[in-house]
């Protein structure tokens, strides 16, 4: 393997190795820099701007802006793209999301960005490639059945590909997750199909509630759902319904400002009745109600 050819020149050797694959022309950063592993640079499952956008926010100092408007006015992509590489890298583990109170009293978002996500249970961790294959016992020859060697079994099954990320709402309000999860339980009323298991129901839940924190009637989400689904059989209901939880996600409802209250009807001051001397409300001078009835 490391015999040359030695027909052919040394420098035309090195100019075909020079022109293939790609080439680095590093210099050593002392100050502005950013550490950033391999794991999130050459993910396999992330999209290219869910990659640049998890490099960014691990660049940004502590207490940087991170939400969709500051990124959508800092990057030309629009807000959709990037909640959808947001979702993308917190369904990764690159990204938390959590809703904490201040002291005084105001819910806000804050943002933590990992540059070393754990282990996540929506996320099937792949063998490396230099892992060997670890040795089975071969079984006694008098044990085997007679003509000829058992097909060899597999070892591991192929990890199932996770779900795909579904909106979640701002405020996690427990009624409405239970009126989304409940939602979820009731389409298989709709079409049997759509049997879902727990953790596909607690999976997809967060989106069901998101559409619902937008003014979206329980019973629009449903026929969003159902609507027009394939003819043929669905291989996986909840990745098909978490696509579309995603893909058809409303925009917020609009702001409306609180209704005025109406305004109070004015009150008649207090007056003595020309009559009997009782103390009475009335717009004008006179008679108390009992003297007029008396009249």
């Amino acid at each position: 393997m490391g015999t040359q050819n030695p027909s052919v020149h040394p420098h035309a050797q090195a100019r075909v190795g020079a022109t293939r694959g790609l080439q680095h022309d590093n210099t050593r950063h002392t100050t502005r820099f950013t550490v950033i592993g391999n794991h999130l640079a050459q993910h396999r499952e992330l999209s290219l701007l869910a990659i640049g956008l998890g490099t960014h926010l691990q660049s940004l100092p502590k207490g940087a802006p991170a939400d969709i408007k500051t990124l959508t006015a800092r990057f030309p992509e629009g807000a959709t793209r990037i909640a959808a590489a947001l979702r993308e890298l917190e369904c990764h583990g690159y990204l938390r999301r959590e809703r904490v109170r201040t002291p005084s009293g105001r819910i806000v978002t804050r943002t933590v960005s990992c540059n070393r996500p754990g282990p996540s249970p929506r996320t099937a961790h792949r063998p490396e490639p230099s892992a060997a294959p670890e040795a089975r016992p071969q079984p006694h020859p008098s044990r085997q059945k007679p003509g000829g060697e058992r097909p060899p079994q597999a070892a591991t099954r192929t990890p199932r590909k996770p779900l795909p990320a579904v909106p979640r709402p701002e405020c996690h309000v427990p009624a409405l997750f239970r009126a989304a999860a409940d939602l979820l339980a009731d389409l298989r009323r709709h079409d049997s199909r759509l049997l879902l298991s727990v953790p596909d129901t607690a999976h997809l839940t967060p989106g069901v509630a998101a559409w619902l924190e937008r003014d979206v009637t329980p019973a629009t989400v449903r026929r969003a759902l159902t609507a027009d689904l394939p003819p043929e059989g669905l291989r996986r209901p909840a990745a098909f319904l978490a696509h579309r939880l995603a893909a058809q996600l409303p925009p917020p409802a609009p702001y409306r400002e609180p209704a005025a209250d109406p305004p109070a009807a004015p009150r008649n001051p207090l007056r003595n009745c020309d009559g009997c001397d009782r103390a009475f409300r009335a717009p004008e001078p006179g008679l108390c109600r009992e003297c007029l009835r008396r009249t």
